[in-house]
């Protein structure tokens, strides 16, 4: 629950003010990637000693953290990591079995639109139609 109710959130709000949203937005990227940041320091303190998140086990509570521990450098920069090593660890740990490998591949096997035009926009962003 964890990173459906902290991780996801703070990071997803982060990259959508760092990238999407219209200025005036400092306060709001502040906001979000302080959060983000600090839930983070939560499990790389949590993986301190351990190679998983929960005992000895790799569990499905790895393969969450894994889907957003990806994202980091998007989120909070490339230079989070080093205040992160235990995440990093633990994000190449995983990285490193075969069925996170088929998993990051499966992106290889299909064409995603990358601009964010108008198009886009309208899509990400339907309630912005309310504004204009």
């Amino acid at each position: 629950m964890f990173v459906a109710t902290g991780i996801g959130p703070y990071c997803g709000q982060a990259v959508h003010f760092k990238y999407f949203a219209p200025d005036p937005k400092e306060y709001a990227v502040n906001r979000y990637t302080f959060e983000a940041e600090r839930h983070w320091k939560l499990v790389d303190a949590q993986l301190q000693g351990k190679e998983w998140m929960v005992g000895d086990t790799y569990t499905l509570v790895d393969m969450a953290v894994w889907g957003w521990s990806r994202m980091i450098p998007r989120v909070m920069g490339a230079e989070a990591w080093a205040m992160l090593p235990n995440v990093k660890r633990h994000l190449d740990a995983i990285n490193a079995r075969p069925a996170a490998q088929r998993a990051e591949a499966i992106k290889e096997r299909f064409t995603f639109k990358q601009e964010v035009d108008d198009d886009a926009r309208r899509a990400l962003f339907p309630q912005n139609a309310r504004l204009g």
